[in-house]
């Protein structure tokens, strides 16, 4: 596997720290609303790289979280006037059914802030300690002077930052750059720490659950949209290096963005489209499909044709794999798990050369193509056909594609066999009821 790293801006060969074993980390969203289009691209990006390398053999643990503290949280759970508890709790299950909807696996492990807030109070107390950070009035600030190496992530300089940067002034920073590890705060939920009542800033967050979960401050990937490489990534790299010496993970994995109609999507320009919409309208499969349809680095277009094309494709594959598994059905072909070597090593080449999902979709393509070949053939190779089925089956799961498996029973077959036979014998009236039920089982 290889993979484009967004720290060396290199695509580099994907090599584990502990043999057969990857460790991956998404950032996960701040829930205060449903989930959007764009939220779901990573969930479908990490999860294709998630089942393309443990179809490899590899033991992938695979980890994302949930902000549950935050100040869109706090004022949400103020205007509706719940607790954030309440907030959180509703739409970390909306993003799980997104999640499901899209056929996407739950991570391993799911931390939450508000479960973490010791081990991240001890954190930035040890940043203080070496130096990295300081106290003014109850608010902890971290010391960006303390990294010589900030801005390596996203490959900008200091000087160009401070410069260029939208900071708000704050007197109470050394440099305008640093930036807040606790907030000092009396509104909405608080804890107590060493300096203030408060809660903690975003960017300390994910650098102190992924030690918690993996138990060590290197990991193999760190992934998310291409919005949190700065500042977000940049300051988890920052805090790490300063505290322990490390870039936090070996390879730095972001996706690209997503525009509607060409345009940004946005709040102000009412643009925005819920995933939940989108899977209830086109289903999980053609979601899906969109978006694999697009290597995971490039910017993504949505447009109704986009949805179009994915619809029209989709049907060509399930309708293939319908015919081949009726066959299979009907020569009562004993099911086993053998693949087409040439297709399957062709598509996980594809998926190993930086996740190529499209070229991944033109081997499924090419699949389907010998499928239907080997459909009208007489006799029927059915080995060959059952190596094909099983290759498509493989290569669909990979990328999250779910299609139910035609089953017949011997009445189901015997019904079929007597359709055949009633229009082979121009018995037309006999053959539409036939044809009836058995578009009714979901057998033609």
């Amino acid at each position: 596997m290889k993979l484009y790293n967004s720290y060396s801006q290199k695509i580099e060969e994907l090599k584990p720290i502990k043999e057969n074993h990857i460790s991956m980390y998404v950032c996960g969203p701040t829930v205060y609303n449903y989930p959007h289009i764009g939220n779901a691209r990573p969930i479908v990006v990490f999860d294709t790289l998630k089942k393309a390398l443990e179809v490899q053999g590899y033991d992938v643990t695979f980890v994302s979280n949930y902000t549950d503290v935050d100040d869109k949280i706090i004022n949400t759970a103020i205007e509706n006037n719940v607790s954030e508890k309440e907030i959180t709790d509703k739409y970390i299950k909306a993003y799980n059914e997104v999640r499901l909807g899209l056929h996407a696996d739950l991570p391993d492990v799911s931390p939450r802030v508000t479960e973490t807030m010791d081990k991240i109070i001890d954190f930035i107390a040890k940043l203080i300690e070496k130096g990295a950070a300081y106290q003014v009035d109850g608010d902890v600030y971290f010391r960006i002077e303390s990294d010589p190496t900030y801005g390596e992530l996203s490959h900008q300089n200091m000087e160009d930052l401070v410069v260029g940067a939208r900071i708000d002034e704050n007197s109470k920073k050394e440099n305008p750059l640093d930036f807040t590890l606790w907030k000092a705060t009396d509104k909405g939920i608080q804890w107590d720490s060493p300096w203030s009542k408060g809660r903690p800033g975003w960017h300390t967050e994910c650098v102190v659950m992924i030690q918690d979960v993996f138990k060590t401050d290197l990991i193999d990937i760190h992934g998310g949209g291409l919005d949190l490489k700065f500042p977000h990534h940049e300051n988890e790299i920052a805090q790490c290096q300063a505290c322990n010496h490390t870039k936090l993970a070996n390879t730095w994995v972001h996706n690209g963005m997503i525009n509607i109609d060409g345009t940004k999507m946005s709040k102000s320009l009412g643009n925005v489209r819920w995933a939940k919409d989108l899977i209830a309208q086109f289903g999980g499969n053609v979601v899906r499909w969109v978006m694999i349809s697009v290597q995971y680095r490039a910017l993504m277009n949505l447009s109704d044709e986009v949805f179009d094309a994915a619809i029209k494709e989709l049907n060509k594959i399930q309708n293939a794999y319908k015919q081949a598994c009726l066959q299979l059905e009907l020569e009562n072909v004993t099911q086993n798990d053998e693949l087409e070597p040439g297709l399957w090593n062709t598509f996980i080449d594809a998926l190993n050369d930086d996740l190529n999902t499209p070229n991944a979709i033109t081997t499924i393509l090419d699949t389907v193509k010998q499928i239907n070949q080997n459909v009208r053939k007489r006799p029927l190779d059915t080995q060959l056909l059952m190596k094909l089925v099983n290759t498509l089956e493989k290569e669909l799961y990979v990328l999250g594609i779910e299609f139910d498996r035609l089953k017949m029973t011997q009445e189901d077959k015997d019904m079929y066999m007597n359709w055949r036979k009633a229009v082979k014998e121009k018995n037309y009236e006999v053959a539409d009821q036939y044809r009836t039920t058995l578009q009714e089982k979901g057998i033609i």
